[in-house]
């Protein structure tokens, strides 16, 4: 079980672009200043969408998910789907929201009376199920779940609250673990959907989410964990998996980590690589027994990330379907031209072999409410690599495709292949390279993904033309920072030595 408390560190890879926010630890919350100011903006404000109207952009909730760090393997399965219960009663009251901005305007009290009391009804309901799924089980629920219920209304462009009693999370799904709030950039110009730059569904992205490559500093933000090279000792060698690039069109809004046995349970497309049998529905068992599209057949591992989309006023086959229209995910979805999905030593060490079904998450889907601590996003473009970010989506000069690359954590517990939060089984390395809490060093993941088919946004008299996104979670507005990507280990324990010799003896092999 993974423990209930942990030393959470920033990682490297939330370090953001220059005039991006100055985030400090005070006064056990995060201080901050305009998160999304990048370093094109004068002052901040050079193609910032304004809002007089609306007085809240999205909702913001406690992150109960996080929380619940002890709960009996036995009552996972039933806290899971009461947790994306939660999840779906968020996107409820964001459509809500998005779709009553008149009555809003013309009552002061309408978000609070109409959309944040019910919706703290109903949390207050699930958690009572969540407590009684953890107590028959055995286990010990955190006291008072009820304090978590109560809600926020965001309001355009202004830091996000405390999401009450409980700390600023945002739901639950592929969730952080910080109760810190966050900046919520605009929802559009009015907020909501249709209302102005609020993308082809009405709920962004917007044109502040974008910034022209040639103007990001070159070297001005720290590479992703582990990104940077391996140094003189340690584990230098590479293994390399060629998985495809989901050339099936394997896609699905499941989550078999965060929501297992609930469809729809993560709300937004995934692209899948290698494992071909990745459903909500799918057990370890048959993972292990599934196809693969990696060339080695030996790997087994199922490899998934949000779909990017082009909102060129075109739609997809999922356009009036859950995970897609319905949740508010539009416009022409796009595979990546390439994908390459490499494994690394650690520095100082020696990697020890990671177990069969390890899950690892990282990156957060609702970073744009649950703040930075689990955010680990790179965005660049081709031939420009040197410059990263990670609070805007690139715009990338003809002849340069879009870049997303993540670093998965590395230290492992030595003991859990999963934790009830999905995220205290493994930790990112220590500055110094090193694993802390006595977490022995793994393998790390890093996937590169590279996309030559999409064309370059325009930004024209402070709106935007043609613009991709992530598919999110409806009330994340598409936000860039809310990027991440998943792993299962089913790697045959054969080709796990191989490359666990590979890397240690400083090789690079495929």
């Amino acid at each position: 079980m993974g423990r209930n408390t942990r030393k959470r560190r920033m990682p490297l890879a939330t370090k953001v672009t220059a005039g991006a926010a100055a985030l400090a630890l005070g006064g056990g919350g995060l201080v901050w200043a305009n998160f999304y100011a990048s370093a094109h903006e004068d002052g901040g404000q050079h193609n910032r969408t304004k809002s007089r109207n609306a007085q809240v952009a999205t909702i913001n909730c406690p992150d109960v998910g996080q929380k619940l760090t002890k709960v009996p393997r036995s009552a996972r399965k039933g806290v899971a789907k009461e947790l994306a219960l939660l999840d779906r009663q968020i996107t409820d009251a964001y459509t809500r929201l998005a779709d009553t901005r008149q009555a809003q305007a013309g009552d002061a009290s309408y978000v609070d009376n109409a959309i944040l009391g019910p919706l703290k009804s109903k949390r207050t309901a699930t958690l009572d199920r969540i407590g009684i799924n953890i107590n028959r089980a055995g286990g010990k629920a955190p006291r008072d779940l009820g304090r978590f219920a109560r809600c926020q209304g965001v309001p355009v462009e202004q830091p996000g609250g405390d999401g009450g009693d409980g700390g600023g999370g945002g739901g639950q799904g592929d969730g952080g673990q910080n109760d810190g709030g966050q900046d919520q950039g605009g929802g559009g110009q009015d907020g909501g959907r249709g209302n102005g730059n609020g993308g082809q569904a009405g709920n962004g992205p917007v044109a502040d989410d974008f910034i022209n490559i040639e103007d990001v500093q070159p070297n001005s933000r720290n590479l992703p964990n582990g990104l940077a090279a391996n140094g003189g000792g340690g584990s230098t060698g590479t293994f390399t998996t060629e998985c495809g690039t989901n050339e099936n069109a394997l896609r699905n809004s499941d989550n078999v980590i965060v929501a297992p046995g609930v469809s729809n349970g993560a709300q937004h497309q995934h692209d899948y690589v290698g494992n071909q049998a990745n459903t909500a529905f799918a057990s370890d068992e048959d993972l292990a027994n599934g196809e693969t599209t990696c060339q080695n057949q030996g790997d087994r591992s199922t490899y998934f990330w949000p779909v990017l989309r082009i909102q060129d006023g075109t739609q997809d086959i999922d356009q009036g379907q859950p995970g897609g229209g319905q949740d508010g995910n539009v416009g022409k979805i796009v595979a990546p031209t390439a994908a390459e999905l490499k494994f690394v030593g650690n520095r100082t060490s020696d990697v020890v072999a990671m177990p069969r079904a390890l899950r690892i998450i990282t990156g957060d889907a609702k970073s744009l409410t649950n703040g930075l601590n689990n955010a680990n996003t790179a965005w660049s473009c081709t031939g420009f690599e040197d410059r990263q970010v990670t609070d805007k989506y690139p715009i990338c000069p003809e002849g340069s495709g879009v870049v997303r690359t993540t670093a998965f954590q590395s230290c492992w517990d030595g003991q859990n292949a999963d934790s009830a939060n999905h995220r205290t089984h493994v930790d990112f390395v220590e500055a110094d390279g090193t694993c802390s809490n006595g977490f022995q060093a793994i393998p790390q993941l890093q996937v590169r993904l590279v996309y030559d088919n999409i064309p370059a946004p325009r930004i024209e008299n402070g709106q935007v033309v043609n613009p991709f996104a992530l598919d999110s979670f409806p009330e994340q507005l598409h936000k860039p920072i809310t990027d991440h990507n998943d792993f299962i280990n089913f790697f045959d324990e054969n080709l796990m030595n191989e490359m666990v010799d590979c890397i240690n003896s400083g090789q690079d092999c495929q």
